[in-house]
């Protein structure tokens, strides 16, 4: 999908309160950028990093300014968490998840007590999709999720497993944003119990799949399938 127009240079100065993070401008101006991200961003929030940033018109919104990607080791990483499903969806639509090819699309879904990302379906096959956005790796060439315990994750992979316990195919999707991973692997480090929970329902028939996006400064889109260790 491309991303907004015209993005601008900057540096990290700092990112604080979550949802704040401090830019120098090419022309050292000093801005603040609203952060569309909770989770931890760990190796990607260092100050100092080049980033680029987008500038909105809207008279309503505090923050004229929006984080948008952060180059991290040689590659832009996103971070904006709003896009990672609607990068998703463009994939499904256009058939480049070939696992997941040729189904009507249906964002949000409610099952359970969650709203899954994808409900899809094809003749008689249902199937559900919960998406999760990939920006830490836990070693060299190894992309890794979550990067802070997360326990709506755990809930989540115990829903898919429910939904395939229920005639369902149920899939994990890993969006890996770190353009240098070669393979994907649960952060055990970080969050025990989401990597417990995860073998455990793949065990049950869950499917997990990692695919890497494509970033430059004016599109992310879905690219190849590296796979997932286990």
């Amino acid at each position: 999908m491309k991303l907004p127009t015209p993005l601008l240079k900057g540096r990290l100065v700092r990112r604080y309160k979550r949802f704040f993070t401090d830019i120098e401008l090419e022309d050292g101006t000093l801005v603040t950028a609203h952060t569309p991200n909770t989770g931890s961003m760990k190796q990607c929030a260092i100050p100092g990093y080049e980033v680029l940033i987008s500038r909105a018109d809207d008279p309503k919104r505090k923050l004229k300014f929006t984080l948008e990607l952060i180059r991290v080791d040689g590659f832009w990483v996103d971070t904006h968490t709003q896009r990672t499903n609607r990068v998703v969806e463009e994939g499904l639509r256009i058939n480049r998840i070939v696992e997941l090819a040729d189904f009507a699309v249906t964002p949000e879904y409610k099952f359970g007590d969650s709203r899954i990302d994808f409900y899809l379906e094809k003749e008689s096959e249902r199937a559900l999709v919960e998406v999760k956005k990939v920006t830490l790796c836990c070693a060299p060439t190894t992309a890794c999720f979550p990067d802070a315990v997360t326990t709506r994750g755990q809930k989540h992979l115990r829903e898919l497993l429910a939904a395939k316990d229920q005639g369902y195919r149920a899939v994990i999707f890993f969006l890996v944003q770190r353009g240098e991973a070669t393979e994907f692997s649960p952060a055990d480090e970080i969050d025990p119990e989401y990597g417990r929970l995860l073998r455990e329902v793949v065990a049950g028939g869950v499917e997990a799949l990692a695919y890497k996006t494509i970033v430059t400064s004016e599109e992310n889109r879905i690219g190849e399938r590296i796979p997932v260790v286990l």
